[in-house]
């Protein structure tokens, strides 16, 4: 058991090392102090601590296993000569590339493998030899090191030492009977595997491991360098996109024509919705608060009346970390994989606190719950938003109020505080996400009988006291409000069978910034939110390509999109579709033209992810 914990500790040492050396061979032009090598180790601990457990996974089921039986030492040997050099070759090249990428190791160096002259026309070769010989020494003392860690395990040395000397140094377990000291050794070790699934988990919290978590900074340097290089690579490789050609429907011109007049990036305003330029802004985001919930949101209705309220628009997918995405970087969703949940990706994302930050405005994000869940924390900090605010800045008793982190009426008084200290001068933007109105619906609210409907009761009551309570605070007429969903979810009888239903998610903005009531009544999505509001401010959005300004004259082709396990839903003037990528058929429609408006389907989900996969390179 004490050689486990020596090889786990010597593991996070190592991280820890190639942390420190990867400052000093980086840092330079990035503004590192003495004290932010500290920060970066404390930070980055908790994801050393989880991968040294992903590599101790072999040496603990060959001591289990040890107990009984005897194993070869060869096989720890080769298992160690393996680690060292993965460990080796991770820490070379991570240092080594982060000069040319910017970002730290992941799964998009594979692809430089099969093209090998790419790497050669980059550096010289005298570079990658210098590379070579520093991998190899790594690799041989890394190893050794590992070899020194195995002298007190019951292997089996098959040398042809004298069985004495094998009994002294490599005692073996006589397999003839169990006897009683193995069956208690055995229990310990039964009773350590939870323990290590946790660790190796990240703890007992929805949130697992990822690489978010150890985002602290502004200074995306320090952040990158409190990442794992090892857990990087692994993280993005399970990640991966799959096919490249799993959704190339047709050639690339074709594409472009039936696509041409969806995604139009200029705005020409057809009407001023507010009355200045450069407002405080609050964008909310409502916890699966889809339309569908409209009958017991009374309050909700009624400040419909007092603002702008786009009347149809849809939310782009089905979960929170896609929603977030769509609602925040005015980017498309797509059915199988999380933009937010690669890195790689997620940091070359257009955001709204981005474009904002760079025009003066001071940018913030509030959310009650575990701000690491699903990368949540590199997102925002990698798309511009500056100080955040999550469950680890409440009390403890605070954090107790829901399952999922802090209750909504508390993190509402939060944002109430925030809005009342706002000064004159530079402008603000004040991101939040709610959480209540999620499973398992306890809220402190029993109003109906149904949980579900407690919760949006609940949610709509904490909204109505939030409003009513800014209204009358000074910061009122130079504030916008922006209220939406970040997704809708399945009710009784309402889900992905009936997507006019389950996807009508609500966009309301409201506030003294608000020129005057006004309903738009365009087909839109949520990810239309950053191009109408920029253009609103008379900012250029070029960047964000699939968000439409729903207000521009340009936007000719008012359409919805919705993904969802593989499939799309596509709304327009003449109906809707409902694509199957899996069948490769239409699963549902109701439309005037759905073979059409299949093809649109089609070529719209062709062009973004095309766009996906070439972000980041």
């Amino acid at each position: 058991m004490l050689y486990l914990l020596k090889t786990y500790v010597l593991t996070v040492l190592l991280f820890i090392v190639a942390k420190v050396v990867f400052v000093l061979c980086n840092g330079a032009g990035h503004g590192v102090a003495l004290a932010d090598m500290a920060d970066v180790l404390r930070h980055g601990l908790s994801l050393d601590l989880s991968t040294a457990l992903y590599l101790l996974i072999v040496p603990f089921l060959v001591t289990m296993v040890s107990v009984w039986v005897r194993v070869p030492r060869w096989v720890l040997r080769v298992y160690y000569a393996v680690v060292a050099v993965a460990l080796a070759l991770a820490f070379v090249a991570d240092t080594s590339l982060y000069a040319f990428w910017g970002f730290k190791l992941d799964a998009s160096c594979l692809q430089y493998l099969s093209q090998p002259e790419g790497i050669t026309q980059s550096v010289s070769v005298g570079y990658l030899l210098v590379r070579l010989l520093l991998t190899v020494a790594l690799a041989g003392g890394i190893y050794w090191i590992y070899d020194l860690r195995f002298t007190d395990l019951r292997l089996d040395s098959s040398c042809p030492c004298s069985a004495k000397h094998r009994q002294q140094n490599y005692p073996i377990v006589k397999s003839k009977s169990v006897n009683r000291q193995s069956a208690w050794q055995t229990v310990v070790f039964v009773l350590l595997l939870p323990l290590m699934v946790i660790g190796i988990r990240g703890g007992v919290s929805e949130s697992t491991t990822n690489i978010g978590q150890v985002y602290f900074s502004q200074n995306q340097f320090l952040n990158h360098a409190a990442v794992n290089p090892v857990f990087s690579f692994l993280y993005s490789l399970s990640h991966q996109l799959g096919d490249d050609g799993q959704y190339a429907f047709m050639d690339d011109d074709e594409c472009q024509r039936l696509t041409a007049d969806v995604y139009t990036t200029e705005s020409v305003l057809t009407d001023t919705l507010l009355t200045t330029r450069r407002p405080h802004v609050v964008v909310i985001l409502l916890e699966s608060c889809g339309e569908e919930f409209a009958s017991v949101m009374p309050h909700l209705q009624q400040l419909k009346q007092e603002g702008v309220y786009f009347s149809q628009c849809y939310g782009n997918s089905w979960r929170t970390d896609r929603g977030t995405v769509c609602a925040l970087s005015g980017y498309p969703s797509f059915p199988s994989v999380s933009v937010m949940k690669m890195p790689e990706k997620s940091r070359s994302l257009p955001g709204i606190a981005r474009t904002l930050q760079a025009n003066g405005y001071e940018t913030s994000y509030l959310y009650g719950g575990d701000i690491n869940f699903t990368n949540m924390r590199s997102y925002l900090i990698g798309t511009g938003w500056e100080t955040l605010t999550s469950m680890d800045d409440y009390s403890s008793a605070e954090r107790q109020t829901a399952q999922w982190g802090v209750r909504d009426d508390v993190t509402f008084q939060t944002l109430e505080t925030q809005i009342a200290q706002l000064q004159t001068g530079r402008p603000r933007l004040m991101g939040y996400s709610t959480l209540s109105s999620h499973e398992p619906w306890d809220v402190p609210l029993k109003r109906h009988d149904d949980p579900v409907l407690n919760a949006f009761a609940y949610l709509d009551d904490c909204l109505y006291t939030f409003i009513n309570r800014v209204r009358a605070m000074p910061a009122w007429s130079d504030l916008l409000i922006i209220l939406t969903a970040d997704h809708g979810i399945n009710y009784q009888d309402i889900d992905q069978s009936t997507p006019l239903l389950k996807n009508h998610i609500p966009m309301l903005w409201l506030g003294g910034a608000v020129r005057q009531p006004v309903q738009v009544d365009a087909i839109c999505n949520q990810s239309d939110l950053a191009a109408t509001l920029l253009g609103q401010l008379l900012l250029p959005h070029d960047d964000f390509a699939f968000s439409r300004d729903v207000t521009s004259a340009t936007y000719t082709h008012p359409t919805a999109v919705h993904n969802y396990n593989n499939a799309q839903f596509v709304i327009d003037s003449t109906g809707y579709v409902v694509y199957d990528f899996d069948a490769r058929r239409i699963v549902m429609e109701k439309s005037t033209d759905a073979e059409s408006l299949a093809a649109l389907c089609k070529a719209i989900m062709q062009l973004t992810f095309s766009d996906l996969l070439r972000l980041g390179k």
